[in-house]
């Protein structure tokens, strides 16, 4: 048999944002209707902290099939203008439980984490949302960047990173893409001041956004902190917000932000209104009203990486412009 390989320019192309947002949207549906298996993720912490190995198996209903993303993480890679996640999808089809898919994990995984935003936003922040503050200048937050702009009508973007010459330069290469006003700010509060949607993208271990400087009715999409040390808000914005996960017991385990308010004696586990699938499929509400605070805590889940995958297999042998580009490999099994 033959197992297609897609390598990091593949997924690229065969992955776009919009259509990556509707399989996420597919993926987060039959988590909210009982219809995946994500065990808790694992991880093997490395010699030189802040680096690891992490695995993610994960089956699902429909289509049938199951698989692993396995990634390393290094953080400092991008110091030297490495992507931090690399690895691997596998995907198996689940008749006879034969591989049909190995692709680019980290590729995967940056285009899905925004794509899972983009959803949330979708469904959580106000419709006439245009203004976009945007917290890391990585590439989290050049995939939400884009991702943002598939579903809202934005129109200006403020960007806050440690360093405001990295910053800087994130501002003009984006606004040269995408062809809005994309300006550096000076703090995080200045970058929040007016934003409606609000998307955190750092590794930060201690919180960076206060809840005392989130505007009214403003959205966010929590995402760099997926490990219980990282923390990128403060206790007083998850108690502000109107609170909603990707996964809730991987939230209950690996959400940091979560977890430190919690500690506090602030709110316990009914905070959680429901994950994005549950206000897909109506089992929880969504905005009540305008002047909600919304939060979308992001901690990734293998649905979203199985969904993705078995796009991407889909596209790499029904659609014959896919097999005409020259990106789709297979191998021999």
């Amino acid at each position: 048999m033959s197992i297609v390989v897609l390598d990091r320019h593949a997924v690229e192309a065969l992955l776009p944002m919009a259509e990556c947002i509707e399989a996420v949207a597919h993926g987060m549906a039959r988590t909210a209707r009982g219809g995946t298996r994500q065990p808790p993720r694992s991880r093997l912490d490395l010699p030189v902290p802040g680096n690891l190995l992490s695995m993610m198996p994960g089956w699902i209903d429909e289509p049938e099939a199951f698989g692993i993303k396995v990634v390393s993480v290094f953080p400092g890679n991008f110091d030297v203008g490495l992507p931090s996640h690399r690895g691997l999808v596998l995907l198996f089809e689940a008749v006879h439980g034969a591989l049909v898919g190995i692709f680019d994990g980290g590729t995967i995984t940056g285009i899905r984490t925004a794509a899972a935003s983009a959803l949330a936003t979708r469904l959580l922040s106000r419709p006439e949302s245009s203004d976009l503050a945007v917290l890391g200048y990585g590439e989290q937050a050049e995939q939400h960047l884009a991702a943002m702009q598939v579903v809202r009508p934005i129109t200006h973007v403020t960007v806050w990173g440690r360093s405001a010459e990295k910053a800087a330069a994130f501002c003009r290469r984006m606004s040269a893409k995408h062809g809005i006003s994309v300006e550096p700010a000076r703090s995080v509060q200045e970058a929040v001041a007016t934003a409606d949607i609000i998307c955190t993208t750092t590794a930060s271990r201690e919180p960076i956004l206060q809840g005392a400087w989130l505007p009214t009715g403003c959205h966010l999409n929590v995402v760099g902190s997926s490990f219980p040390q990282n923390r990128e808000i403060d206790a007083e914005a998850v108690l502000r917000s109107r609170f909603y996960v990707d996964y809730k017991p991987s939230t209950l385990a690996l959400a940091g932000d979560y977890q430190d308010a919690v500690a506090q004696g602030l709110i316990d586990e009914s905070h959680i209104i429901g994950g994005t699938g549950d206000v897909l499929e109506g089992l929880a509400p969504g905005r009540i009203t305008p002047g909600d605070i919304t939060l979308y805590k992001s901690v990734g889940i293998v649905a979203q990486d199985l969904v993705a995958a078995q796009h991407l297999l889909n596209k790499a042998l029904n659609d014959p412009a896919a097999a005409a580009s020259g990106l789709v490999q297979s191998i021999a099994f």
